[in-house]
Formats: C-alpha cells, sequence, structure tokens
C-alpha cells in the first residue's frame, strides 16, 4: 500500500501528473479543508489560480455524523441528495432544504474568511480540476462537481491522489476525466494513506493561499 507522506506530498505528485496532460486555461478548485493544500501545489506547478469550492453536509438532527444530503455555495446553491438515509430518518424535501440554511450561512461566512471578497475564478469554458485529498464515498465529491458543471467548464477533471476504484468509477458519469494516483484493492480510510494527516485548520487554509497569492503576484500574476 503507497503511503503518502502528508498532503503536500500528495500534492506535488498529483500535480506532476496533472501536468503532464497539458490541459488548456485550466482552474484548480480545491474542496476545503483538507483539499487546500494539494489544490496550492497543482495550482502553483501549472501557474493556474485557485478557487474553492465550499461544501456543506447536512446531516440528520439526531445523527450530525450522518448525511441525508450535501448543499454547495453558489448563487443558486447546489442540493445533493442522500435518499436512502432521507427515508431512513423520515425527512423530506422541505426538512432539507430548511436544514441547508444553516450550513449555507456556515459556508458564507468561512469564504469571507478565506478570500476576504476577492472574486470568485471564471469557470466557464476552461478546464476545471477539482482536487481534494481523497474520496471515501463520494457523496461531497458528487455535489461539488456538480455546482461545478452547471458553470459551464470545457471541461471537468477529478483529481485525488487516493480513492476506492467501485467510487470512482460511480463518478465517472459526473466528469470528463478521473485522475486518481492510487485505488487500493483494501480501502479503508482516506487518512490510513497519509503517514500524517492532521486536520487542516481555518488558520492554515488562509496561509496557504496568502501564500500562493504572494508567488503569483512575485510572477507577475496567474
Amino acid at each position: 500500500m503507497v503511503v503518502f507522506l502528508n498532503r503536500a506530498h500528495a500534492g506535488k505528485a498529483l500535480a506532476e501528473d496533472i501536468a503532464r496532460r497539458n490541459y488548456p486555461d485550466p482552474v484548480v478548485l480545491a474542496l476545503p479543508r483538507g483539499g487546500v493544500p494539494l489544490g496550492a501545489e497543482v495550482a502553483r506547478r501549472l501557474n493556474a489560480p485557485l478557487d474553492l469550492v465550499m461544501v456543506r453536509k447536512i446531516g440528520v438532527p439526531s445523527r450530525p455524523e450522518l448525511a441525508a444530503a450535501a448543499v454547495v455555495d453558489g448563487a443558486d446553491p447546489e442540493i445533493v441528495l442522500n435518499e436512502d438515509v432521507m427515508r431512513m430518518a423520515g425527512l423530506d424535501r422541505d426538512d432539507i432544504d430548511r436544514l441547508a440554511q444553516a450550513q449555507l450561512e456556515k459556508i458564507a461566512q468561512r469564504r469571507e474568511r478565506y478570500f476576504k471578497g476577492r472574486v470568485r475564478q471564471e469557470i466557464a469554458g476552461k478546464t476545471a480540476i477539482l482536487v481534494d485529498d481523497g474520496i471515501a464515498t463520494g457523496a461531497t465529491t458528487r455535489a461539488a462537481l456538480a455546482a461545478v458543471r452547471r458553470q459551464k467548464p470545457a471541461r471537468l477533471v477529478l483529481a485525488v491522489p487516493v480513492g476506492p476504484d467501485d467510487t470512482l468509477r460511480a463518478l465517472k458519469d459526473e466528469v470528463d476525466e478521473v485522475i486518481c494516483l492510487e485505488t487500493p484493492e483494501f480501502f479503508n480510510a482516506v487518512g490510513a494513506h497519509y503517514r500524517e494527516f492532521s486536520q487542516v485548520s481555518d488558520e492554515d487554509v488562509v496561509r496557504i493561499l496568502q501564500d500562493l497569492d504572494s508567488v503569483s503576484d512575485g510572477n507577475g500574476g496567474t
């Protein structure tokens, strides 16, 4: 089993694989918070802009860790339903819409903290590369991909260092291409494939984005 040293190591490996494909007009989109260190490595290697796709799980009220849906921010928020969980928990679409509002407020607060009002990257007509530190069930990723696809990129690419083969196959219809460095035969959890997998904090995200901006400014912008 291949184990990445940390997210930066995985991001560099992923960036090299992506760079060899020579995508035109790439825009890198990272899933916070764990995907941000990898997204920064990819954006740096491609000399491409980096933006974030802000996704929040909508948990069952009695069991918040159990995802009944996921919501992605935007002018018209994207909600992806987990209908099996909804039925089990006795939730309908009105319940999900109500629960989504609290998550959208948290997304708005987090985006302001990360970007301080910076304009979102234009995706239409470009190669959108969605990056995360790994995939397990794919529920959050599916919501993010649906939101990105609606912005009409010329090409939509999902890029992760590790994930289970069945989940990746299930996501192939959502994208134009899937890049995954490792698909272990026995997949337990994303963190099991990293030697160091500590939580990425809000402060870490802000620092990484600021560092990337300073490099871009030094190179005359991206």
